[in-house]
């Protein structure tokens, strides 16, 4: 029985305990008989195979140095809770690909997508999700589609709340255009879009399609952005069996770089509007 796999939390906890022991130039060794215990449990800690206890954690920072009162707490936090996938913990095997990108939305403050083809999964109606997931070649059961299409919505909740998350949307044109589902579906989920982009905290522009030679041409992207130290940025680009997550400070430079740059390029808001409004009425 293989074991469940660990929580974006737990993850960034054993990122980030390399990286303390590291930088204070500790050995794994050094850290085991800090605590006493043996190496190989702080190999297990620092692999996101095994939790650490508040105790233990709290002598580790201070044996690494580390005096910050609020970041320990973040830390201590960030352990209290390492176990925890939110409402992920209700997929259980079969959506296990959208475990991490949904515990991202769900922690994230800052998130920017940009989606060339498709409205972003956070702003689709029900019947625009369906449609979608109805294309797929797969053949997905009825039951599995209510399932997908439900947990889709689920995620949408995470714009609801009081410390919703602010959300940046470059949608290109042609996304608006591909009638995904028909006119009968692709006219609400419009009216959708216009929606959110009147609420404060959604951004939402469009790249036309004569915007010419861009980045975005590559593909898809989103962009997670945390409010704390405890949690580095993370880049996520869907394919077609599921999301490859990068955090690395070039990776996220690269792709925010690509951002701004598609930004820069993209419709201001207002014009945007007005365009998603155009062909709206088209339909």
């Amino acid at each position: 029985m293989s074991q469940p796999r660990p929580t974006v939390r737990r993850r960034r906890l054993a990122s980030l305990l390399v990286e303390l022991r590291e930088a204070a130039g500790k050995s794994m060794e050094d850290a085991a008989e800090r605590i006493g215990c043996h190496k190989t449990k702080i190999s297990r800690i620092e692999n996101a195979r095994l939790g650490v206890s508040l105790g233990e954690l709290r002598d580790l920072l201070t044996f690494y140095g580390i005096d910050d009162a609020s970041y320990i707490e973040e830390l201590v936090n960030l352990a209290r809770r390492g176990g925890e996938r939110g409402w992920t913990r209700n997929l259980g095997a079969t959506l296990p690909s959208y475990a991490d990108h949904i515990d991202y939305e769900e922690t994230a403050n800052y998130i920017r997508s940009f989606q060339p083809l498709l409205i972003a999964g956070l702003l689709q109606t029900p019947d625009y999700a369906r449609a979608l997931y109805g294309a797929n070649p797969e053949k997905f059961s009825s039951e599995q589609v209510d399932q997908y299409v439900h947990t889709r919505m689920q995620r949408q909740q995470v714009l609801e709340r009081d410390d919703a998350p602010h959300l940046v949307i470059i949608e290109g044109e042609a996304a608006l255009r591909n009638e995904v589902g028909g006119r009968e579906v692709m006219a609400p989920q419009l009216d959708r879009l216009i929606e959110s982009a009147d609420r404060p905290n959604i951004d939402v522009q469009v790249l036309p399609f004569n915007g010419g030679a861009h980045v975005g041409l590559t593909g898809a992207f989103v962009l997670f952005g945390f409010p704390t130290p405890a949690f580095s940025d993370v880049v996520c680009v869907e394919h077609i069996t599921g999301t490859l997550h990068m955090e690395t400070t070039e990776e996220m430079r690269s792709y925010t770089l690509a951002f701004d740059s598609l930004r820069s390029l993209a419709l201001s808001p207002a014009a945007s509007l007005d365009l998603i409004r155009r062909v709206r009425n088209e339909l």
